[in-house]
Protein backbone atom coordinates (compact mmCIF):
# COMPACT_ATOMS: atom_id res chain seq x y z
CA UNK A 1 0.00 0.00 0.00
CA UNK A 2 0.69 3.53 -0.53
CA UNK A 3 -0.26 5.16 3.15
CA UNK A 4 -1.49 3.28 6.04
CA UNK A 5 -3.32 5.59 9.17
CA UNK A 6 -2.68 3.64 11.97
CA UNK A 7 -5.22 3.63 15.34
CA UNK A 8 -7.28 6.23 13.81
CA UNK A 9 -10.41 6.76 15.66
CA UNK A 10 -13.34 7.12 13.57
CA UNK A 11 -16.90 9.18 13.55
CA UNK A 12 -20.35 7.78 14.01
CA UNK A 13 -21.01 8.24 10.43
CA UNK A 14 -18.17 5.94 9.16
CA UNK A 15 -19.78 3.34 10.32
CA UNK A 16 -20.40 0.56 13.19
CA UNK A 17 -16.30 0.88 14.11
CA UNK A 18 -16.15 1.84 18.10
CA UNK A 19 -12.26 1.30 18.56
CA UNK A 20 -9.42 3.03 16.85
CA UNK A 21 -8.89 1.09 12.86
CA UNK A 22 -6.23 0.99 10.36
CA UNK A 23 -7.06 2.98 7.06
CA UNK A 24 -4.85 1.57 4.56
CA UNK A 25 -4.28 3.56 0.91
CA UNK A 26 -3.61 2.55 -2.33
CA UNK A 27 -3.36 4.78 -5.48
CA UNK A 28 -5.69 7.39 -4.19
CA UNK A 29 -8.37 5.46 -2.84
CA UNK A 30 -9.03 3.52 0.83
CA UNK A 31 -8.19 -0.21 0.14
CA UNK A 32 -9.10 -1.37 3.91
CA UNK A 33 -10.31 -0.26 7.22
CA UNK A 34 -10.16 -2.37 9.84
CA UNK A 35 -7.97 -3.05 13.13
CA UNK A 36 -4.71 -4.36 13.22
CA UNK A 37 -4.61 -4.50 9.11
CA UNK A 38 -1.55 -6.90 8.58
CA UNK A 39 -0.35 -5.24 5.96
CA UNK A 40 2.49 -2.46 5.05
CA UNK A 41 3.23 0.70 3.13
CA UNK A 42 5.92 3.00 1.58
CA UNK A 43 4.51 5.75 4.68
CA UNK A 44 2.69 5.16 7.84
CA UNK A 45 0.84 7.59 10.17
CA UNK A 46 0.14 6.64 13.65
CA UNK A 47 -3.00 8.41 14.58
CA UNK A 48 -2.75 7.46 18.53
CA UNK A 49 -6.77 7.21 19.14
CA UNK A 50 -7.09 11.14 17.30
CA UNK A 51 -9.96 11.21 14.74
CA UNK A 52 -10.13 11.15 11.39
CA UNK A 53 -13.10 12.66 9.62
CA UNK A 54 -13.59 12.89 5.74
CA UNK A 55 -13.05 16.75 4.76
CA UNK A 56 -15.20 19.23 5.81
CA UNK A 57 -17.79 20.16 2.53
CA UNK A 58 -19.36 23.93 2.58
CA UNK A 59 -22.59 23.51 0.72
CA UNK A 60 -23.27 27.06 0.94
CA UNK A 61 -20.47 29.88 -0.32
CA UNK A 62 -20.24 33.28 -1.89
CA UNK A 63 -16.67 32.78 -3.36
CA UNK A 64 -17.45 35.75 -5.45
CA UNK A 65 -17.85 38.03 -2.74
CA UNK A 66 -15.55 36.33 -0.31
CA UNK A 67 -12.60 38.76 1.17
CA UNK A 68 -14.15 41.50 -0.35
CA UNK A 69 -14.77 43.47 2.91
CA UNK A 70 -14.63 47.10 2.57
CA UNK A 71 -15.18 47.11 -0.49
CA UNK A 72 -15.84 50.29 -1.46
CA UNK A 73 -17.30 50.94 1.68
CA UNK A 74 -17.89 49.04 4.64
CA UNK A 75 -21.41 47.70 6.06
CA UNK A 76 -21.94 50.38 8.58
CA UNK A 77 -25.39 49.02 9.62
CA UNK A 78 -24.16 45.30 9.52
CA UNK A 79 -27.75 44.36 7.61
CA UNK A 80 -28.71 42.18 4.99
CA UNK A 81 -29.79 44.98 2.84
CA UNK A 82 -26.75 47.54 2.96
CA UNK A 83 -24.80 44.53 2.56
CA UNK A 84 -27.19 43.65 -0.85
CA UNK A 85 -26.93 47.50 -1.67
CA UNK A 86 -22.99 47.26 -1.30
CA UNK A 87 -22.52 44.12 -3.20
CA UNK A 88 -24.76 46.81 -5.88
CA UNK A 89 -21.98 48.99 -6.01
CA UNK A 90 -19.13 46.81 -5.68
CA UNK A 91 -20.05 45.08 -8.94
CA UNK A 92 -19.05 47.88 -11.79
CA UNK A 93 -15.92 48.06 -9.48
CA UNK A 94 -15.30 44.09 -10.01
CA UNK A 95 -12.23 42.60 -12.34
CA UNK A 96 -11.75 39.57 -13.05
CA UNK A 97 -8.14 39.00 -11.55
CA UNK A 98 -8.68 40.49 -8.24
CA UNK A 99 -11.86 38.17 -8.07
CA UNK A 100 -9.66 34.95 -9.03
CA UNK A 101 -6.59 36.48 -6.66
CA UNK A 102 -9.35 36.95 -3.79
CA UNK A 103 -11.13 33.10 -4.54
CA UNK A 104 -7.93 31.50 -4.79
CA UNK A 105 -6.52 32.78 -1.39
CA UNK A 106 -9.73 31.62 0.21
CA UNK A 107 -9.05 27.92 -1.60
CA UNK A 108 -5.71 27.67 0.27
CA UNK A 109 -7.48 28.66 3.55
CA UNK A 110 -10.31 25.97 3.44
CA UNK A 111 -7.91 23.32 2.28
CA UNK A 112 -5.64 24.16 5.54
CA UNK A 113 -8.74 23.87 7.33
CA UNK A 114 -9.66 20.31 5.59
CA UNK A 115 -12.30 21.69 3.70
CA UNK A 116 -11.80 20.20 0.45
CA UNK A 117 -15.35 20.48 -1.12
CA UNK A 118 -17.57 23.92 -1.24
CA UNK A 119 -20.68 24.91 -3.06
CA UNK A 120 -20.39 28.44 -3.95
CA UNK A 121 -23.18 30.63 -5.65
CA UNK A 122 -22.28 33.05 -8.26
CA UNK A 123 -23.72 36.56 -9.29
CA UNK A 124 -25.37 35.91 -12.65
CA UNK A 125 -27.30 39.49 -12.80
CA UNK A 126 -23.74 41.19 -14.41
CA UNK A 127 -24.49 40.13 -17.67
CA UNK A 128 -20.74 40.59 -18.17
CA UNK A 129 -21.50 37.29 -16.42
CA UNK A 130 -17.50 38.10 -15.24
CA UNK A 131 -17.41 36.61 -11.62
CA UNK A 132 -18.80 33.03 -13.58
CA UNK A 133 -15.96 33.39 -16.02
CA UNK A 134 -13.65 34.18 -13.04
CA UNK A 135 -14.95 30.86 -11.09
CA UNK A 136 -15.05 28.89 -13.53
CA UNK A 137 -10.81 29.20 -13.76
CA UNK A 138 -10.74 29.05 -10.20
CA UNK A 139 -12.61 25.60 -10.69
CA UNK A 140 -10.40 24.49 -13.14
CA UNK A 141 -7.15 25.51 -11.49
CA UNK A 142 -8.01 23.72 -7.56
CA UNK A 143 -9.99 21.10 -8.99
CA UNK A 144 -6.36 18.79 -7.79
CA UNK A 145 -7.04 19.87 -4.26
CA UNK A 146 -10.74 21.00 -4.18
CA UNK A 147 -14.25 20.08 -5.36
CA UNK A 148 -15.85 23.32 -6.40
CA UNK A 149 -19.39 23.17 -7.55
CA UNK A 150 -20.91 26.56 -8.63
CA UNK A 151 -24.80 27.61 -8.90
CA UNK A 152 -25.80 29.84 -11.07
CA UNK A 153 -27.06 32.87 -8.79
CA UNK A 154 -29.45 35.81 -9.83
CA UNK A 155 -29.18 37.74 -6.76
CA UNK A 156 -31.20 40.85 -7.83
CA UNK A 157 -34.07 38.39 -9.09
CA UNK A 158 -34.65 36.02 -11.61
CA UNK A 159 -37.91 37.98 -12.93
CA UNK A 160 -37.31 41.13 -11.16
CA UNK A 161 -33.64 41.75 -13.01
CA UNK A 162 -33.69 42.55 -16.82
CA UNK A 163 -32.13 39.48 -18.81
CA UNK A 164 -31.28 37.88 -15.31
CA UNK A 165 -33.04 34.33 -17.09
CA UNK A 166 -30.64 34.64 -20.23
CA UNK A 167 -27.67 34.91 -18.01
CA UNK A 168 -28.12 32.17 -16.42
CA UNK A 169 -28.67 29.95 -18.66
CA UNK A 170 -25.32 31.03 -20.66
CA UNK A 171 -23.44 30.42 -17.32
CA UNK A 172 -24.85 26.94 -17.40
CA UNK A 173 -24.04 26.78 -20.57
CA UNK A 174 -20.57 27.94 -19.80
CA UNK A 175 -20.01 25.02 -17.23
CA UNK A 176 -21.62 26.35 -14.07
CA UNK A 177 -23.16 23.16 -12.48
CA UNK A 178 -26.40 24.08 -10.18
CA UNK A 179 -29.65 26.22 -10.76
CA UNK A 180 -30.21 28.97 -8.26
CA UNK A 181 -32.59 31.39 -7.19
CA UNK A 182 -34.09 33.86 -4.54
CA UNK A 183 -38.12 33.72 -4.78
CA UNK A 184 -38.27 36.21 -1.31
CA UNK A 185 -36.16 38.94 -3.62
CA UNK A 186 -38.86 39.34 -6.01
CA UNK A 187 -41.07 41.85 -6.16
CA UNK A 188 -44.16 39.86 -5.01
CA UNK A 189 -45.11 37.16 -3.61
CA UNK A 190 -46.86 35.66 -6.54
CA UNK A 191 -43.99 36.51 -8.52
CA UNK A 192 -41.29 35.12 -6.30
CA UNK A 193 -43.73 31.38 -6.97
CA UNK A 194 -43.57 31.85 -10.41
CA UNK A 195 -39.73 31.96 -10.40
CA UNK A 196 -39.88 29.19 -8.11
CA UNK A 197 -41.74 27.40 -10.97
CA UNK A 198 -39.41 28.54 -14.27
CA UNK A 199 -36.53 27.86 -12.75
CA UNK A 200 -37.36 24.21 -11.60
CA UNK A 201 -39.12 23.25 -15.09
CA UNK A 202 -35.48 24.15 -16.69
CA UNK A 203 -33.55 22.19 -14.21
CA UNK A 204 -35.43 19.22 -14.65
CA UNK A 205 -35.18 20.36 -18.71
CA UNK A 206 -31.43 20.04 -18.33
CA UNK A 207 -31.02 17.53 -15.32
CA UNK A 208 -29.65 19.63 -13.24
CA UNK A 209 -29.62 20.05 -9.55
CA UNK A 210 -31.50 23.41 -7.69
CA UNK A 211 -30.02 25.45 -4.73
CA UNK A 212 -32.19 28.46 -3.72
CA UNK A 213 -31.90 31.50 -1.60
CA UNK A 214 -35.36 30.79 -0.29
CA UNK A 215 -37.40 32.41 2.60
CA UNK A 216 -34.35 34.04 3.99
CA UNK A 217 -36.41 36.48 5.78
CA UNK A 218 -38.03 37.16 9.68
CA UNK A 219 -41.21 36.97 7.28
CA UNK A 220 -43.66 33.93 8.56
CA UNK A 221 -45.53 34.26 5.54
CA UNK A 222 -42.76 33.93 3.20
CA UNK A 223 -43.16 30.45 2.55
CA UNK A 224 -41.72 29.92 -0.83
CA UNK A 225 -40.38 26.84 0.31
CA UNK A 226 -43.58 24.86 0.08
CA UNK A 227 -43.74 26.05 -3.48
CA UNK A 228 -40.20 24.51 -3.90
CA UNK A 229 -40.85 21.08 -2.25
CA UNK A 230 -44.48 21.05 -4.62
CA UNK A 231 -42.60 21.54 -7.87
CA UNK A 232 -39.64 19.09 -6.76
CA UNK A 233 -42.54 16.81 -6.18
CA UNK A 234 -44.38 17.53 -9.34
CA UNK A 235 -41.33 17.46 -11.88
CA UNK A 236 -39.69 14.39 -9.87
CA UNK A 237 -36.34 16.41 -8.63
CA UNK A 238 -36.28 14.15 -5.82
CA UNK A 239 -33.24 14.21 -3.59
CA UNK A 240 -31.74 17.39 -6.24
CA UNK A 241 -33.11 20.03 -4.84
CA UNK A 242 -32.16 22.22 -1.93
CA UNK A 243 -33.08 24.75 0.21
CA UNK A 244 -30.75 27.55 1.59
CA UNK A 245 -31.35 29.65 4.38
CA UNK A 246 -35.35 29.03 5.78
CA UNK A 247 -35.33 31.24 7.97
CA UNK A 248 -38.99 32.32 7.72
CA UNK A 249 -39.38 29.22 9.46
CA UNK A 250 -38.15 30.10 12.74
CA UNK A 251 -41.14 32.79 12.60
CA UNK A 252 -43.56 30.51 10.99
CA UNK A 253 -46.52 28.74 13.60
CA UNK A 254 -46.12 25.27 14.48
CA UNK A 255 -49.35 24.04 12.80
CA UNK A 256 -48.28 25.33 9.89
CA UNK A 257 -44.93 23.70 10.24
CA UNK A 258 -46.16 20.06 10.89
CA UNK A 259 -47.63 20.33 7.38
CA UNK A 260 -44.47 21.50 5.98
CA UNK A 261 -41.75 19.05 7.12
CA UNK A 262 -43.86 15.94 5.76
CA UNK A 263 -43.93 17.98 2.38
CA UNK A 264 -40.45 18.65 2.32
CA UNK A 265 -39.38 14.93 3.46
CA UNK A 266 -41.64 13.55 0.73
CA UNK A 267 -40.89 15.48 -1.77
CA UNK A 268 -36.81 15.01 -0.73
CA UNK A 269 -36.20 18.73 -0.43
CA UNK A 270 -32.50 19.16 1.37
CA UNK A 271 -32.24 22.29 3.57
CA UNK A 272 -29.20 24.62 4.02
CA UNK A 273 -29.05 26.17 7.17
CA UNK A 274 -26.38 29.39 7.92
CA UNK A 275 -25.65 29.68 11.43
CA UNK A 276 -22.73 32.19 11.60
CA UNK A 277 -25.06 34.92 9.04
CA UNK A 278 -28.51 33.67 10.08
CA UNK A 279 -28.17 34.68 13.63
CA UNK A 280 -26.23 37.85 12.63
CA UNK A 281 -28.78 39.30 10.07
CA UNK A 282 -32.15 37.92 10.97
CA UNK A 283 -34.36 39.61 13.45
CA UNK A 284 -32.70 42.89 13.33
CA UNK A 285 -36.10 45.02 13.53
CA UNK A 286 -36.72 43.14 16.98
CA UNK A 287 -36.51 44.42 20.55
CA UNK A 288 -37.33 41.69 22.81
CA UNK A 289 -38.26 39.42 23.14
CA UNK A 290 -35.59 38.84 20.15
CA UNK A 291 -35.86 35.57 17.52
CA UNK A 292 -32.68 33.44 17.08
CA UNK A 293 -32.64 33.87 13.39
CA UNK A 294 -32.07 30.58 12.28
CA UNK A 295 -34.32 27.37 10.74
CA UNK A 296 -35.29 24.78 12.63
CA UNK A 297 -32.62 22.14 12.25
CA UNK A 298 -33.51 19.81 15.11
CA UNK A 299 -37.20 19.35 13.92
CA UNK A 300 -36.55 19.19 10.10
CA UNK A 301 -33.60 16.67 11.17
CA UNK A 302 -36.27 14.56 13.61
CA UNK A 303 -38.84 14.99 10.32
CA UNK A 304 -35.73 12.61 8.39
CA UNK A 305 -34.88 15.89 6.10
CA UNK A 306 -31.15 16.11 5.13
CA UNK A 307 -29.78 19.38 7.06
CA UNK A 308 -26.58 20.60 6.45
CA UNK A 309 -24.60 23.56 7.64
CA UNK A 310 -23.06 26.64 5.32
CA UNK A 311 -20.40 29.15 6.17
CA UNK A 312 -22.39 31.32 3.44
CA UNK A 313 -20.05 34.40 3.80
CA UNK A 314 -15.99 35.33 4.83
CA UNK A 315 -15.36 38.99 4.94
CA UNK A 316 -17.48 40.37 2.41
CA UNK A 317 -20.18 42.91 2.59
CA UNK A 318 -22.57 40.88 4.84
CA UNK A 319 -19.81 39.43 7.20
CA UNK A 320 -16.48 40.73 8.12
CA UNK A 321 -15.58 37.44 10.69
CA UNK A 322 -14.80 33.84 9.35
CA UNK A 323 -11.92 32.06 8.36
CA UNK A 324 -13.31 29.32 6.73
CA UNK A 325 -13.92 26.83 9.93
CA UNK A 326 -16.64 24.44 9.61
CA UNK A 327 -15.48 23.88 12.98
CA UNK A 328 -16.60 26.98 13.78
CA UNK A 329 -19.86 27.09 11.91
CA UNK A 330 -20.68 23.55 13.51
CA UNK A 331 -20.04 25.31 17.04
CA UNK A 332 -22.27 28.38 16.44
CA UNK A 333 -24.85 26.00 14.70
CA UNK A 334 -24.80 23.76 18.07
CA UNK A 335 -25.56 26.38 20.53
CA UNK A 336 -28.22 28.72 18.06
CA UNK A 337 -29.93 25.43 17.80
CA UNK A 338 -29.77 24.34 21.34
CA UNK A 339 -28.56 21.14 20.02
CA UNK A 340 -26.69 20.17 23.32
CA UNK A 341 -27.23 16.03 23.91
CA UNK A 342 -24.66 13.73 22.49
CA UNK A 343 -26.41 12.55 19.78
CA UNK A 344 -27.32 16.25 18.69
CA UNK A 345 -23.58 16.71 19.04
CA UNK A 346 -22.50 14.22 16.06
CA UNK A 347 -25.21 15.28 14.37
CA UNK A 348 -24.23 18.88 14.02
CA UNK A 349 -20.52 17.63 13.16
CA UNK A 350 -22.24 15.97 10.01
CA UNK A 351 -24.17 18.63 8.96
CA UNK A 352 -20.27 19.90 8.13
CA UNK A 353 -19.45 16.29 6.59
CA UNK A 354 -22.05 13.68 5.28
CA UNK A 355 -24.96 15.58 5.19
CA UNK A 356 -23.26 18.52 3.00
CA UNK A 357 -21.52 16.13 1.11
CA UNK A 358 -24.62 14.34 0.03
CA UNK A 359 -26.29 17.24 -0.98
CA UNK A 360 -23.12 18.41 -3.45
CA UNK A 361 -23.67 14.53 -4.98
CA UNK A 362 -19.90 13.86 -4.04
CA UNK A 363 -19.21 10.63 -5.32
CA UNK A 364 -16.20 8.33 -3.54
CA UNK A 365 -17.18 10.23 0.33
CA UNK A 366 -16.38 8.76 3.17
CA UNK A 367 -14.30 6.14 5.09
CA UNK A 368 -14.99 2.57 3.42
CA UNK A 369 -13.26 0.62 1.10
CA UNK A 370 -13.73 2.10 -2.48
CA UNK A 371 -13.83 5.77 -1.25
CA UNK A 372 -11.60 8.62 -2.40
CA UNK A 373 -8.48 8.68 -0.05
CA UNK A 374 -9.26 12.29 1.29
CA UNK A 375 -9.26 12.69 5.03
CA UNK A 376 -8.76 14.91 7.97
CA UNK A 377 -7.25 13.85 10.88
CA UNK A 378 -7.73 16.33 13.71
CA UNK A 379 -6.39 16.65 17.15
CA UNK A 380 -9.42 15.17 19.37
CA UNK A 381 -11.00 11.90 20.06
CA UNK A 382 -14.60 12.63 18.32
CA UNK A 383 -16.25 14.59 16.87
CA UNK A 384 -18.10 16.67 19.91
CA UNK A 385 -14.34 17.20 21.49
CA UNK A 386 -13.19 18.72 17.75
CA UNK A 387 -16.37 20.71 17.80
CA UNK A 388 -15.79 21.44 21.08
CA UNK A 389 -11.91 22.95 20.44
CA UNK A 390 -12.07 23.71 17.05
CA UNK A 391 -9.39 20.96 17.00
CA UNK A 392 -6.34 21.42 14.79
CA UNK A 393 -6.24 20.00 11.68
CA UNK A 394 -2.83 17.83 12.19
CA UNK A 395 -3.04 16.41 8.45
CA UNK A 396 -4.99 17.25 5.58
CA UNK A 397 -4.90 14.12 3.10
CA UNK A 398 -6.68 14.66 -0.46
CA UNK A 399 -6.38 11.42 -2.73
CA UNK A 400 -3.97 9.98 -0.28
CA UNK A 401 -1.38 12.74 -0.21
CA UNK A 402 -0.80 15.43 2.68
CA UNK A 403 -1.42 18.78 1.14
CA UNK A 404 -1.42 20.12 4.33
CA UNK A 405 -0.12 20.10 8.40
CA UNK A 406 -0.60 21.60 11.90
CA UNK A 407 1.50 21.38 15.00
CA UNK A 408 -0.76 20.24 17.58
CA UNK A 409 -1.46 23.23 19.97
CA UNK A 410 1.32 24.58 22.10
CA UNK A 411 1.67 27.33 24.68
CA UNK A 412 4.61 28.66 26.93
CA UNK A 413 4.65 29.66 30.31
CA UNK A 414 6.89 31.30 32.49
CA UNK A 415 6.39 30.27 36.01
CA UNK A 416 6.80 33.21 38.27
CA UNK A 417 10.35 32.73 40.53
CA UNK A 418 11.16 29.78 38.34
CA UNK A 419 14.68 29.81 36.28
CA UNK A 420 13.68 28.55 33.06
CA UNK A 421 10.25 28.76 30.57
CA UNK A 422 8.53 25.77 30.91
CA UNK A 423 6.84 24.49 27.35
CA UNK A 424 3.27 23.09 27.61
CA UNK A 425 1.30 20.78 24.94
CA UNK A 426 -2.57 21.74 25.43
CA UNK A 427 -3.80 18.08 25.20
CA UNK A 428 -7.22 17.04 23.88
CA UNK A 429 -9.54 17.37 26.72
CA UNK A 430 -7.42 20.51 28.00
CA UNK A 431 -4.95 18.23 29.98
CA UNK A 432 -1.80 19.88 30.36
CA UNK A 433 1.23 17.90 29.72
CA UNK A 434 4.78 19.84 31.06
CA UNK A 435 7.78 19.07 28.34
CA UNK A 436 11.51 20.17 29.38
CA UNK A 437 10.76 21.64 32.37
CA UNK A 438 13.29 21.48 35.01
CA UNK A 439 13.30 19.83 38.19
CA UNK A 440 13.18 22.18 41.16
CA UNK A 441 16.21 22.27 43.18
CA UNK A 442 16.00 19.95 46.28
CA UNK A 443 13.92 17.41 44.04
CA UNK A 444 15.76 14.52 43.61
CA UNK A 445 14.62 12.15 40.21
Amino acid sequence: MDLIIRRASLPRSAGPHREPVDIGIEAGRIVAVQAGLAASAAEEIDAAGSLVTPPFVDPHFHMDATLSYGLPRVNASGTLLEGIALWGELKPELTQQALIDRALQYCDWAVARGLLAIRSHVDVCDPRLLAVEALLEVKRRVAPYLDLQLVAFPQDGVLRSPGAFDNLKRAIALGVDVVGGIPHFERTMAEGAESVRILCEYAAEQGLRVDMHCDESDDPLSRHIETLAAQTHRLGLHGRVTGSHLTSMHSMDNYYVSKLLPLMRESGVAAIANPLINITLQARSDTYPKRRGMTRVPEMMAAGINVAFGHDCVMDPWYSLGSGDMLEVAHMGLHVAQMTGIDAMHACFDAVTVNAARILGLEGYGIAPGCEANLVLLDARDAVEAIRLRAARLMVIRRGKVVASSPAARATLTLEGRPAQVDFKLQRGDRIEAIGMPTPRGVSG
